[in-house]
């Protein structure tokens, strides 16, 4: 086995050249992250996360920190782009992902926003509607100041991402090659930093600290989202790959999507098609890395195994993305 799999990488990285150097530098604000093989996913985690498989990844760039709302300000500056949540749904556009028979929605609600964090569940969920909530107010209220700059850019849809991407010159990373990047080279460990969470008592990642949602002890100085590069960078040299906000990637969302990816897959890239048998009418693509919202009670989304999901035309405020690039 050990041989083989010798042999296997051995071929990787001569049909990509270079084992470890780029054949030019990377781009301002990226990182190399180089070719290679590395079991994907977890026997501990949730059942998306099954089984660990052998994967085998091209040498890549990817962005260091997470798109920042000034560089998203450049872009929709630069292009004009509208985001889905400064858009008004169409009843055409909730009735095509609502289960048979869901009644046409009422017009006062077809108006532009997103849903934000509601810890007083008066709709008997931890989300709301939120009119006028996008990545310009986060909250529907308060627009953002040159003070938020450094701030990872929320609310936007897995199909604003795409457009900020092809408009930079780059593209969203496969979720083999986010996983691959989040754990810096390291095989098997729980964090993207080792197997223990908090070594010497410190706090590496922007999470929930406490039990979510009745009581965050802020243990990380930050109670929302925090400005990229506020926790150390791992070991390729990327910043909140574990925590901050969940990031969007290329791939369609399946919950059996590893048991269906050949035998030491070379670069996936993800099934044809969605699946969530919660939602099945609702296709829906991947997110990684987990968010400030992330806790141990709950989704444990920091881990870089673990897996999430939403449909591409859905914003939140704890979900952004990174961006990749082919050399």
């Amino acid at each position: 086995m050990r041989v083989r799999r010798f042999l296997a990488l051995a071929l990787l990285l001569a049909a990509c050249g270079d084992a470890t150097e780029p054949s030019r530098e990377p781009p301002p604000g990226m990182v190399w992250i180089p070719p290679g093989e590395f079991d994907m996913g977890s026997n501990d985690g949730l059942p998306d996360e099954r089984p660990i498989h052998r994967v085998r990844v091209s040498g890549f760039f990817l962005d260091a920190t997470e798109v920042t709302n000034a560089q998203f300000r450049a872009f929709v500056e630069a292009t004009g782009h509208m985001t889905t949540a400064e858009r008004a749904p169409t009843v055409e556009e909730i009735l095509a992902q609502a289960p048979p028979g869901t009644p046409p929605p009422q017009s006062d609600l077809l108006v532009a926003g997103a849903l934000v964090l509601d810890l007083t569940m008066q709709s008997g969920w931890w989300w709301a509607w939120q009119p006028g909530a996008c990545w310009r107010k986060p909250d529907g209220v308060h627009a953002l100041g040159p003070e938020h700059d450094a701030l990872p850019v929320v609310h936007v849809s897995w199909d604003d991402a795409v457009a900020y991407a092809k408009w930079a010159g780059k593209r969203l990373p496969t979720e083999a090659e986010w996983e691959r990047a989040a754990r810096g080279g390291a095989e098997g460990q729980r964090y993207i930093w080792g197997a223990q969470k908090n070594p010497d008592g410190r706090e590496l990642a922007n999470i929930w600290q406490g039990r979510f949602p009745e009581r965050n002890t802020v243990a990380d100085g930050f109670e929302g989202a925090a400005p990229v590069k506020s926790f150390p960078p791992n070991a390729y040299g990327l910043y909140d790959m574990s925590g901050n906000v969940w990031e969007w990637v290329s791939d369609w969302y399946r919950p059996d999507a590893y048991s269906e990816t050949p035998a030491e897959a070379f670069d996936p890239q993800g099934p044809d098609s969605s699946y969530d048998p919660q939602e099945p009418n609702a296709p829906k693509r991947v997110t990684r890395g987990g968010s400030f919202l992330c806790s141990d009670n709950y989704c444990i989304g920091y881990r870089p195994s673990a897996r999430m999901k939403s449909t591409p035309d859905t914003g939140l405020f704890h979900t952004g993305f990174r961006c990749a690039q082919s050399p």
